[in-house]
């Protein structure tokens, strides 16, 4: 069993994150989603991969970010109530204590998250130094008193695990991959962090102190097998034990903590990406970019917590539903790296292919070993990472097909400048600004505000915003303006999909470049959708429906791009999808 775990950290998460998988980033950011901005572009010169084929890799990519989302709901489930389980190797007594003590630490959790994580982020690091070296120190005690246990790097013992255990090996596996669930978070987190103080603390801390403690506890098991039912808090003196519950508690939150940020994180990305409608994003940090809370996720994770903990009620159960999701994201994250290292970097498929097939090896054998837990509770990890795909991939065709209706039913904006030429119709002092999704054509918000209200502003822009395949974009890339005719502007913005847009501040740029526009007579006009399902579109009634009622909940578009709700005019418009 040591001989699996050892070589288990060592290949997956030393190996195939620290060493190469880390060196996949976008301009610094890591992530699902940031591995696959890395491909090239449809179109482009060095695009070789089929329509098929590029569709099969964004939805893997889709229900891999989905997975995630279930390990954000899973992880602060199983982490802290492991770590409250701690109470009952000191007394039976505090057994009935255990559910209702997880459920008022993930309350609070999730409670504290919309003050921010800067607050507490000065505790994490000294926090985890200590947590760290509580392991390692645990380890090397019971290493001293049996050190015949260091022989399980041998991978010889892994081996003759499985020829004597048969199947019941695989099914052991399957607990295993707990041992390295952090592998896909590490790469996830790696722009707030740093490719190289991640190796740093890795390769000088986290391993090391991992690898004593796992053979602590070996060694502790041959000396006394009695311990197998909690063989961590068994290694633990008795008048030490409830201060190593508290801190093992502290640690689990810290860590929850780290994948309800990466929750936000990816919430915000999938929203620039077009996968999900727009939510209020509350930046809680005025110095620090990526430290965002979205109220709506973080009410869903919270309620998703408490569900699966009163459910499983214990963390050996839960963990069932943990694994699949775990391996299922690693095992997309190494096709995604084949495809990137080379359709961009240019590998020989054959130096590639090697180097993948090794990754996949344990992938596929982790997630063939998490499988055989489907009944007992890995159907729930599924069931989320389906419902959050189907919903994702349902917004973002729902958008393409408002976007190929609209393009093909827009009148070009020539005519209409054109029109205002020749016909000459009244024009107020002030700048109106229509935001559009296309940049081609006449808005649907222009034409109807010209129709009843027969009236134009002296300086109109046309506001379109886009998602750039990059992480940020650098303020003087950020805005380009095309001077049109008759006071009218052609406006594109560009944000990176790790950054929230923000309206007054594309405005701000584009008078830099010329454009008239005094915030202080300013008018927004957005447009306001209501989607009817009898339409045309190439979409099943039922993805109609569910996308019809994903856009008359999403969020204020005032909110989302910062716009002042008392400047801003919206103007209805019933489409047929």
């Amino acid at each position: 069993m040591l001989s699996l775990i050892f070589w288990s950290l060592l290949m997956v998460v030393g190996v195939k994150y620290v060493s190469f998988i880390l060196r996949a980033d976008n301009h610094g950011e890591g992530g699902i989603f940031a591995l696959l901005a890395l491909l090239p572009l449809r179109g482009s010169p060095g695009d070789d991969l089929g329509r098929k084929a590029r569709t099969a890799i964004i939805m893997a990519a889709v229900f891999g970010s989905a997975l995630l989302y279930g390990d954000g709901i899973i992880t602060p489930a199983v982490s802290v109530l492991s770590a409250v389980e701690g109470l009952s190797v000191a007394t039976t007594a505090l057994e009935p204590a255990i559910l209702p003590v997880t459920c008022a630490i993930l309350i609070g959790l999730f409670l504290m998250q919309k003050h921010g994580t800067g607050r507490i982020g000065a505790l994490f690091g000294p926090v985890m130094i200590f947590w760290f070296l509580a392991l390692a120190s645990l380890g090397l005690i019971h290493i001293w008193n049996d050190p015949r246990i260091l022989w399980a790097v041998n991978p010889l013992y892994a081996a003759a695990f499985f020829r004597d255990n048969g199947l019941h090996g695989m099914v052991v596996l399957g607990s295993v991959v707990l041992c390295i669930t952090g592998g896909e978070a590490l790469y996830a987190d790696m722009g707030h962090f740093g490719r190289r103080a991640i190796r740093l603390s890795w390769n000088g801390l986290v391993l090391p102190a991992l690898l004593l403690n796992y053979f602590g506890q070996g060694a502790l098991l041959l000396a006394d097998p009695s311990t197998a039912d909690n063989p961590f808090f068994q290694m633990v003196p008795e008048f030490l034990l409830y201060p190593l519950v508290a801190l093992a508690t502290v640690a689990t939150i810290i860590a929850s903590q780290a994948m309800i940020s990466g929750a936000f994180s990816l919430t915000q990305q999938a929203i620039q990406l077009g996968y999900c409608p727009r939510m209020h994003i509350v930046h809680t940090s005025g110095q620090e970019r990526g430290q965002i809370y979205i109220p709506l996720v973080n009410q869903a994770l919270m309620l998703g917590c408490l569900g699966l903990v009163l459910f499983f009620r214990e963390s050996s159960r839960l963990a069932g539903a943990y694994g699949i999701a775990v391996t299922a994201t690693m095992t997309i994250t190494s096709i995604a790296y084949f495809l990137v290292i080379t359709r961009t970097w240019r590998w020989s498929p054959f130096r590639a292919g090697i180097l993948v097939a090794l990754f996949l090896v344990f992938d596929a054998s982790y997630l063939g070993a998490n499988l055989l837990k489907l009944a007992d509770g890995g159907w729930i990890t599924i069931a989320i990472a389906l419902a959050i795909s189907v919903l994702m991939s349902t917004w973002k065709r729902g958008r393409a097909e408002l976007a190929a209706q609209s393009l093909t039913t827009r009148l070009p904006i020539e005519i209409f400048i054109g029109d205002v030429g020749t016909f000459k119709p009244h024009r107020v002092p002030g700048t109106a600004v229509f935001m559009t999704l296309n940049d081609q054509g006449t808005p649907l918000t222009l034409l109807h505000h010209f129709k009843h209200n027969k009236i134009l502003h002296e300086t109109v822009l046309l506001l379109t915003i886009r998602s750039a395949q990059s992480p940020t974009v650098p303020e003087s890339a950020r805005v380009e303006v095309t001077v049109l005719e008759q006071g009218f502007y052609r406006v594109v913005a560009q944000y990176g999909f790790m950054e929230t847009p923000h309206v007054p501040d594309v405005l701000r740029l584009a008078r830099a470049q010329g454009v008239q526009a005094d915030p202080a007579s300013t008018t927004f006009f957005l447009g306001r959708e209501t989607i009817l399902p009898s339409g045309k579109a190439p979409m099943a009634e039922w993805r109609k429906r569910l996308f019809s009622f994903m856009s008359r909940n999403a969020g204020r578009p005032t909110t989302f791009f910062g716009i002042p709700p008392s400047r801003t005019v919206e103007l209805g418009a019933m489409i047929e999808l």
